[in-house]
């Protein structure tokens, strides 16, 4: 254990011995998804976020999902976005607002084009307002072939795609209000590594002559501040929110390219 004092303060909370906490979390909560162990690195990393905003694993408010450089990305479950919202001291209510146009996306069920979120806070005059787009956050079903043929899974988009799309604009919303950062929800996290993957498989780019120079420049300033704050993950998300086609395949590269330039045992101590 990297931190006894943290892993202790955390036992206290569930009234557990610190060792029977670590051992518990590891084999139930924090268990990665081919069922493996995380390792002690990447424990602290969720103890600390667990900590920080004050979640509960053994209720899965918070989750482990491993990316694709032997890190961990927190990945924070509705309830746990929840809690966390009305736990804070200035939170003053929260309203929704949808599209009266309806559409109704390939595999999924109708669903407002949009929904906006408001949170008021205590402090503030003037409530924060976010607006997401179906067509920007849908995902379609999943397809493969198997040995029985093609197939198509569906996911909660398919299923509760309403449902989706308003957590897709509360959680969003929270960050701009509240300053949420460096915790995902799994849909976030799936689209992480799905990006990892994808620039692992296609590493060639085209030629920098094709990416403008102001990207090229947003991404540099991007990178620096994911090196100095270790947070990687982040920058992912942010490239994937603000780049399109192939400006943002570049960014993704880029991003890989550079965390695998940081030495492994230094991004696991900026992790925890």
């Amino acid at each position: 254990m990297n931190n006894p004092k943290l892993t202790e303060r955390f036992a206290e909370r569930f009234n557990v011995s610190p060792g029977k906490l670590f051992e518990t979390l590891k084999a139930t909560a924090f268990r990665q998804r081919d069922g493996s162990a995380p390792s002690n690195e990447q424990m602290m990393a969720l103890l600390v976020v667990a900590d920080q905003y004050g979640l509960n694993p053994f209720t899965k408010e918070i989750y482990a999902f491993p990316d694709k450089h032997a890190g961990i990305i927190p990945v924070v479950g509705v309830d746990g976005w929840s809690r966390i919202i009305n736990q804070h001291d200035q939170f003053d209510g929260m309203e929704f607002r949808s599209a009266d146009t309806r559409v109704t996306p390939d595999g999924a069920k109708e669903c407002p084009e949009w929904m906006e979120c408001i949170i008021y806070r205590r402090d503030r005059s003037h409530p924060v307002k976010i607006t997401e787009h179906l067509d920007e956050v849908y995902r379609p079903p999943f397809e493969g072939v198997g040995s029985n043929g093609p197939y198509r899974n569906s996911g909660p988009w398919q299923t509760h795609t309403k449902r989706m799309l308003r957590h897709k604009a509360m959680i969003q919303c929270s960050r701009l209000a509240f300053g949420f950062v460096g915790i995902f929800d799994q849909d976030e996290a799936e689209r992480i590594i799905e990006a990892q993957a994808t620039v692992m498989v296609e590493p060639q780019l085209a030629d920098l002559s094709q990416i403008p120079a102001r990207t090229q420049g947003l991404v540099s300033k991007l990178i620096e501040r994911a090196e100095a704050a270790g947070a990687w993950n982040s920058a992912l998300e942010y490239a994937q929110e603000h780049f399109q086609g192939t400006d943002l395949a570049f960014a993704q590269q880029q991003i890989h390219i550079a965390r695998q330039q940081v030495p492994a045992p230094l991004e696991a101590r900026q992790a925890s």
